[in-house]
């Protein structure tokens, strides 16, 4: 098994979806796969986000302004120290992965594809997390799949965590030979 990618590999790759698609168990078992550092970017929110979210209400570009720029503040300091990340950040507009992104290459977006039913049924199963599963209509309405300009790696949920981490590994690192990797859709 492949343990880390090519020294052409980005510093920092977001992994993004709706809420439910899996970007925190993804990110987290791919930052351990690469031995990079993980950041779940929900921490970023402030408080009054948070709130609002458990109260029902979906964030305005307003709310989402401060976050995303915290987040691009931490990509920043990490590439400063030469240190690698995965970030789970749902991303859902390009506008905001360009504040993520600001036009750097060493910035890579990983985009968790997957239908709606699919997506509310994980969710109906999750306990514990602020994001009530009657928003997921709402992310979905917001949701601006990534453009092939933006580069994204775009994987389909519809797999296991390690065939998901696999497949992102194999489209960093797609001429090396990786046991049990699957070579899944190139970009």
């Amino acid at each position: 098994m492949a343990s880390d990618v090519n020294s052409a590999a980005p510093h920092a790759l977001i992994v993004m979806g709706v809420s439910g698609a899996g970007k925190s168990t993804i990110a987290e078992a791919l930052a351990r796969r690469l031995r990079w550092r993980y950041e779940d970017g929900d921490r970023f929110h402030p408080a009054s986000n948070v709130a609002k979210m458990k109260a029902g209400h979906p964030l305005s570009d307003e709310d989402r302004w401060p976050w995303l720029q915290a987040i691009a503040n931490e990509i920043d300091r990490l590439g400063s120290v030469g240190e690698r990340a995965v970030i789970a950040c749902s991303a859902l507009k390009r506008a905001y992965r360009d504040v993520l992104v600001h036009g750097r290459r060493d910035v890579r977006i990983v985009f968790l594809n997957g239908t709606q039913p699919l997506v509310a049924s994980r969710l109906a199963s999750r306990k514990g997390h602020f994001m009530p599963p009657d928003l997921l209509a709402s992310q979905f309405r917001t949701l601006e799949p990534p453009g092939n300009d933006e580069h994204p790696i775009t994987i389909s949920i519809e797999a296991t965590v390690d065939s998901i981490v696999d497949n992102i590994v194999q489209h960093l690192n797609p001429g090396a030979a990786d046991h049990g990797a699957s070579t899944g859709d190139r970009p």
